[in-house]
């Protein structure tokens, strides 16, 4: 029997890609590297590779379900695990946790975002491979690491505890979410840092009873229900617990707060996707620096921006604008200076609350 699972986080709105990524079509659903395949195409096409389809599960916003289906048609109807709500990546994981070891109390589980990018995907699966033995033979929870390049602010990092030059497998000493500029300078000096990339290894026993020390409510109230899942009844179980499960992240939760937890450095080509800017540093460039992705864009003395007309059919001419994020689709216009991209979320909240949900 293959042992090992795949879980697929796949819940998640986009709201910093707006406004291609919008709620009813989030940015794991769409092709936006133009490779002919979404993210959440891609994410599964890799895993589908080293483990069978009965093996994957998808954990995703109850409204997102049919979207699921449609672009992965080969997963199983039980792997779907629609969420009544959103609660962060610790109730998700939870879910997802218990049905599979329903299933094999014996599982290795892999859980990953739907919506990052592997450029080296020959190197992935192999780091992959290396992850789930070490987890087989040891009680550990493991996650990958990402050497950094730069001074990042909207990454998480990961703090080493051991060896920092021999072994690739390192105790972590500490994780620290999305730090301010000088900090992440710092970090990225120091040498003893690294990205965290949310990709997560385990035994699924090992991250059960992580789960009952660090988070025994959320804990508790999976379990109390235990006897209703995969059953008839699941449904409006799951709706219950949601209700009163608090919004709280697997980091936060068990990751900061265990004593078990390693981390694998890895260097397989890593984007978490998660702003323009991330597109920015991934697409081709003209001679002044600009990233343009439509086919009736005129710039003059413009540099260093990301323009994206590709859901209109504008013309649209820039002159003297330097390192301008600008998308146009049907409805909606950004324009944001590349700088100030991780404020795109909080204004679009400002924007919904002046111009109702139609934008959303």
């Amino acid at each position: 029997m293959n042992s090992n699972y795949c879980v697929i986080m796949a819940g998640g709105i986009g709201s910093r890609f707006w406004p291609v990524s919008r709620s009813n079509m989030p940015k794991q659903f769409i092709d936006i590297m133009g490779t002919g395949r979404t993210l959440i195409q891609q994410t599964y096409d890799r895993f589908s590779k080293i483990m069978p389809d009965d093996n994957i599960y998808i954990v995703t916003n109850e409204e997102y379900r049919d979207l699921v289906h449609i672009q992965l048609p080969d997963i199983p109807d039980g792997n779907i695990l629609g969420e009544p709500m959103r609660r962060n990546t610790a109730p998700c994981i939870m879910y997802a946790n218990i049905k599979i070891g329903l299933k094999d109390p014996m599982a290795n589980i892999v859980v990953t975002p739907a919506d990052h990018l592997i450029v080296d995907e020959d190197d992935f699966l192999n780091n992959i491979k290396e992850g789930l033995q070490f987890v087989t033979f040891n009680n550990s929870l493991l996650t990958f690491g990402i050497t950094p390049d730069r001074p990042a602010t909207g990454y998480g990092y990961i703090q080493l505890a051991g060896d920092k030059d021999g072994s690739r497998l390192v105790p972590v000493k500490t994780f620290t979410e999305k730090p301010h500029l000088e900090l992440a300078k710092f970090f990225l000096s120091s040498g003893d840092f690294l990205w965290n990339s949310g990709i997560f290894l385990w035994k699924q026993k090992v991250i059960d009873a992580a789960m009952l020390e660090f988070l025994p409510e959320m804990y508790n109230l999976f379990m109390e229900n235990i006897d209703s899942f995969n059953s008839a009844d699941e449904k409006v179980v799951v709706n219950r617990i949601y209700s009163d499960a608090k919004s709280v992240s697997i980091d936060f939760g068990v990751m900061e707060k265990a004593t078990n937890v390693y981390v694998l450095k890895t260097d397989f080509g890593w984007s978490d996707l998660g702003t323009w800017n991330s597109l920015y540093s991934l697409h081709e460039k003209d001679d002044d620096k600009n990233v343009v992705i439509g086919d009736k864009v005129l710039l003059n003395h413009s540099f260093g921006n990301y323009i994206n007309t590709s859901g209109t059919d504008k013309v649209v001419i820039l002159k003297d604008l330097d390192d301008y994020i600008i998308v146009d689709t049907e409805n909606a216009l950004l324009i944001c200076k590349r700088e100030n991209e991780q404020q795109i979320s909080d204004l679009l909240n400002e924007a919904k609350l002046r111009f109702g949900e139609t934008i959303k």
